[in-house]
Protein backbone atom coordinates (compact mmCIF):
# COMPACT_ATOMS: atom_id res chain seq x y z
CA UNK A 1 0.00 0.00 0.00
CA UNK A 2 2.48 2.76 0.96
CA UNK A 3 4.01 2.40 -2.39
CA UNK A 4 0.86 3.73 -3.99
CA UNK A 5 0.33 6.06 -1.24
CA UNK A 6 0.89 9.95 -1.73
CA UNK A 7 0.94 12.04 1.22
CA UNK A 8 0.61 15.48 0.59
CA UNK A 9 2.47 18.01 3.85
CA UNK A 10 0.41 20.96 4.52
CA UNK A 11 3.99 23.31 5.74
CA UNK A 12 3.01 25.93 8.07
CA UNK A 13 1.47 25.20 11.24
CA UNK A 14 2.17 21.15 10.42
CA UNK A 15 6.03 20.88 9.57
CA UNK A 16 6.77 23.94 10.13
CA UNK A 17 6.12 26.24 13.88
CA UNK A 18 4.72 29.63 13.14
CA UNK A 19 5.07 30.54 16.63
CA UNK A 20 9.15 30.11 16.22
CA UNK A 21 8.94 33.92 16.00
CA UNK A 22 8.03 34.92 19.23
CA UNK A 23 11.94 35.09 20.54
CA UNK A 24 12.10 37.85 17.97
CA UNK A 25 8.61 39.32 18.91
CA UNK A 26 9.61 39.05 22.50
CA UNK A 27 12.33 41.65 21.92
CA UNK A 28 10.71 43.57 20.23
CA UNK A 29 7.09 43.86 21.67
CA UNK A 30 7.68 42.38 25.08
CA UNK A 31 5.06 40.54 27.14
CA UNK A 32 2.59 41.22 24.03
CA UNK A 33 4.79 38.40 22.42
CA UNK A 34 2.63 35.34 22.68
CA UNK A 35 -0.51 37.18 21.74
CA UNK A 36 0.51 38.88 18.84
CA UNK A 37 1.62 35.94 17.19
CA UNK A 38 -1.46 34.42 17.59
CA UNK A 39 -3.09 37.49 16.30
CA UNK A 40 -0.79 37.67 13.36
CA UNK A 41 -1.05 33.54 12.44
CA UNK A 42 -4.88 33.77 12.87
CA UNK A 43 -5.04 37.07 10.40
CA UNK A 44 -2.83 35.69 8.26
CA UNK A 45 -4.97 32.97 7.04
CA UNK A 46 -8.29 34.87 7.49
CA UNK A 47 -7.26 37.34 4.93
CA UNK A 48 -5.95 34.23 2.39
CA UNK A 49 -9.73 32.92 2.82
CA UNK A 50 -11.28 36.10 2.36
CA UNK A 51 -8.66 36.93 -0.44
CA UNK A 52 -9.56 33.33 -1.76
CA UNK A 53 -13.68 33.86 -1.73
CA UNK A 54 -13.15 37.20 -3.62
CA UNK A 55 -11.24 35.35 -6.44
CA UNK A 56 -8.52 38.53 -5.62
CA UNK A 57 -5.59 36.67 -5.12
CA UNK A 58 -2.44 37.82 -3.98
CA UNK A 59 0.72 35.92 -2.53
CA UNK A 60 0.49 34.66 0.93
CA UNK A 61 3.91 36.67 1.87
CA UNK A 62 0.99 39.84 1.51
CA UNK A 63 -1.21 38.17 2.99
CA UNK A 64 1.57 37.74 6.04
CA UNK A 65 2.34 41.22 5.79
CA UNK A 66 -1.08 42.63 5.33
CA UNK A 67 -1.76 40.75 8.70
CA UNK A 68 1.09 41.88 10.30
CA UNK A 69 0.10 45.55 9.90
CA UNK A 70 -3.13 44.94 11.55
CA UNK A 71 -1.86 43.00 14.34
CA UNK A 72 0.44 46.44 15.24
CA UNK A 73 -2.32 48.16 14.90
CA UNK A 74 -4.46 46.02 17.06
CA UNK A 75 -2.14 46.02 19.80
CA UNK A 76 -0.96 49.74 19.16
CA UNK A 77 2.43 48.54 18.62
CA UNK A 78 4.83 51.14 16.61
CA UNK A 79 7.22 48.84 14.57
CA UNK A 80 9.73 50.67 11.85
CA UNK A 81 9.41 49.43 8.15
CA UNK A 82 12.69 47.44 9.08
CA UNK A 83 11.86 45.73 12.15
CA UNK A 84 8.69 44.53 9.68
CA UNK A 85 11.11 43.74 7.26
CA UNK A 86 12.68 41.48 9.81
CA UNK A 87 10.00 39.69 11.35
CA UNK A 88 8.51 38.82 7.49
CA UNK A 89 12.35 37.45 7.10
CA UNK A 90 11.83 35.12 10.01
CA UNK A 91 9.06 33.42 7.63
CA UNK A 92 11.97 32.06 6.46
CA UNK A 93 13.87 30.44 9.00
CA UNK A 94 11.07 29.28 11.12
CA UNK A 95 12.08 26.26 12.80
CA UNK A 96 10.16 22.55 12.18
CA UNK A 97 8.18 21.02 15.10
CA UNK A 98 10.19 18.20 17.18
CA UNK A 99 8.73 15.14 15.39
CA UNK A 100 8.98 16.24 11.60
CA UNK A 101 12.35 15.10 11.37
CA UNK A 102 12.31 11.79 12.21
CA UNK A 103 8.66 11.27 11.37
CA UNK A 104 9.34 12.47 7.69
CA UNK A 105 12.10 9.88 7.62
CA UNK A 106 10.44 6.90 8.94
CA UNK A 107 7.40 7.71 6.20
CA UNK A 108 9.92 7.94 3.64
CA UNK A 109 11.85 4.81 4.50
CA UNK A 110 8.86 2.92 4.05
CA UNK A 111 8.05 3.96 0.78
CA UNK A 112 5.37 6.68 0.97
CA UNK A 113 5.51 9.62 -1.71
CA UNK A 114 6.31 12.96 0.48
CA UNK A 115 4.98 16.23 -1.29
CA UNK A 116 5.12 19.83 0.61
CA UNK A 117 1.97 21.29 -0.08
CA UNK A 118 1.13 24.93 0.81
CA UNK A 119 -0.66 28.53 0.76
CA UNK A 120 3.18 30.05 0.26
CA UNK A 121 4.83 30.37 -2.99
CA UNK A 122 6.76 28.00 -4.13
CA UNK A 123 10.20 30.03 -4.07
CA UNK A 124 9.56 31.07 -0.32
CA UNK A 125 8.93 27.38 0.21
CA UNK A 126 11.56 26.03 -1.16
CA UNK A 127 13.82 28.54 1.16
CA UNK A 128 12.15 27.53 4.22
CA UNK A 129 12.32 23.74 3.64
CA UNK A 130 15.74 23.92 3.26
CA UNK A 131 16.65 25.98 5.92
CA UNK A 132 14.47 23.74 8.22
CA UNK A 133 16.66 20.68 6.99
CA UNK A 134 13.70 19.03 5.37
CA UNK A 135 13.74 19.99 1.46
CA UNK A 136 15.25 16.66 0.59
CA UNK A 137 12.41 14.71 2.11
CA UNK A 138 9.96 15.47 -0.26
CA UNK A 139 9.62 14.56 -4.39
CA UNK A 140 8.26 18.24 -4.94
CA UNK A 141 7.26 21.35 -3.35
CA UNK A 142 3.30 21.88 -4.66
CA UNK A 143 2.12 25.49 -4.30
CA UNK A 144 -1.53 27.19 -4.15
CA UNK A 145 0.42 29.81 -6.42
CA UNK A 146 0.25 28.27 -9.27
CA UNK A 147 -3.47 28.30 -9.13
CA UNK A 148 -4.20 32.24 -7.78
CA UNK A 149 -6.47 30.99 -4.84
CA UNK A 150 -5.73 29.53 -1.53
CA UNK A 151 -7.27 26.13 0.79
CA UNK A 152 -9.75 25.03 1.16
CA UNK A 153 -10.77 25.84 -2.29
CA UNK A 154 -11.50 22.20 -3.74
CA UNK A 155 -9.85 23.24 -7.24
CA UNK A 156 -6.32 23.80 -5.01
CA UNK A 157 -6.27 20.00 -4.05
CA UNK A 158 -7.37 19.27 -7.65
CA UNK A 159 -4.39 20.76 -8.32
CA UNK A 160 -2.15 18.92 -5.95
CA UNK A 161 -3.52 15.34 -7.36
CA UNK A 162 -2.69 16.63 -10.82
CA UNK A 163 0.98 17.76 -9.58
CA UNK A 164 1.55 15.07 -7.49
CA UNK A 165 0.00 12.29 -10.41
CA UNK A 166 -2.12 11.14 -7.86
CA UNK A 167 -5.56 9.95 -7.48
CA UNK A 168 -8.43 11.27 -4.27
CA UNK A 169 -8.34 7.32 -2.93
CA UNK A 170 -4.69 7.39 -2.77
CA UNK A 171 -3.70 10.90 -1.71
CA UNK A 172 -3.60 12.05 2.11
CA UNK A 173 -3.75 15.33 2.90
CA UNK A 174 -1.42 15.96 6.58
CA UNK A 175 -2.20 18.71 8.02
CA UNK A 176 -2.38 20.67 12.04
CA UNK A 177 -5.31 22.91 10.45
CA UNK A 178 -8.90 21.73 10.61
CA UNK A 179 -9.90 23.73 7.28
CA UNK A 180 -7.06 22.33 5.38
CA UNK A 181 -8.06 18.48 6.50
CA UNK A 182 -12.15 19.37 6.05
CA UNK A 183 -11.34 20.83 2.26
CA UNK A 184 -8.92 17.83 1.62
CA UNK A 185 -11.63 15.49 2.31
CA UNK A 186 -14.68 17.33 0.53
CA UNK A 187 -12.50 16.73 -2.46
CA UNK A 188 -12.13 13.68 -2.03
CA UNK A 189 -9.05 12.67 -0.43
CA UNK A 190 -8.35 11.19 2.75
CA UNK A 191 -6.82 13.48 5.84
CA UNK A 192 -4.83 13.49 8.77
CA UNK A 193 -5.08 15.66 11.54
CA UNK A 194 -2.54 16.05 13.96
CA UNK A 195 -3.87 17.63 16.86
CA UNK A 196 0.03 18.82 18.53
CA UNK A 197 -1.98 20.19 21.51
CA UNK A 198 -5.19 18.31 23.38
CA UNK A 199 -6.46 21.88 23.62
CA UNK A 200 -6.86 21.81 19.98
CA UNK A 201 -10.71 21.40 18.84
CA UNK A 202 -11.84 20.38 15.16
CA UNK A 203 -14.41 22.14 14.05
CA UNK A 204 -18.19 19.94 14.31
CA UNK A 205 -19.11 20.30 11.22
CA UNK A 206 -20.02 16.48 10.56
CA UNK A 207 -16.58 15.70 8.20
CA UNK A 208 -14.03 14.03 10.27
CA UNK A 209 -10.30 12.78 9.92
CA UNK A 210 -9.49 10.22 8.45
CA UNK A 211 -7.24 9.27 11.20
CA UNK A 212 -5.86 12.03 14.45
CA UNK A 213 -2.59 11.75 15.79
CA UNK A 214 -0.65 13.83 17.98
CA UNK A 215 3.08 13.65 16.16
CA UNK A 216 3.95 12.77 12.56
CA UNK A 217 6.04 9.98 14.17
CA UNK A 218 2.55 7.95 14.88
CA UNK A 219 1.58 8.33 10.74
CA UNK A 220 3.63 5.49 9.21
CA UNK A 221 1.54 2.61 11.37
CA UNK A 222 -1.71 4.93 11.20
CA UNK A 223 -1.81 5.42 7.97
CA UNK A 224 -0.85 1.58 6.50
CA UNK A 225 -3.90 0.46 8.70
CA UNK A 226 -6.52 2.65 6.66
Amino acid sequence: MALQTTLAFDVYGTLIDTHGVLTALETLVGDKAKAFSTTWRDKQLEYSFRKGLMQNYETFAVCTSQALDYTCTFYTVDLSDEQKKELMGIYRVLPPFADVKEGLSNLKASGFRLFAFSNGAADALEVLLTNAGIRDMFLGVVSVDEVKSFKPNPGVYSHFLRQSEATGGDAWLVSSNPFDVIGSISAGMKSAWVQRSADAIFDPWGIEPTITVSSLTELDQKITQN
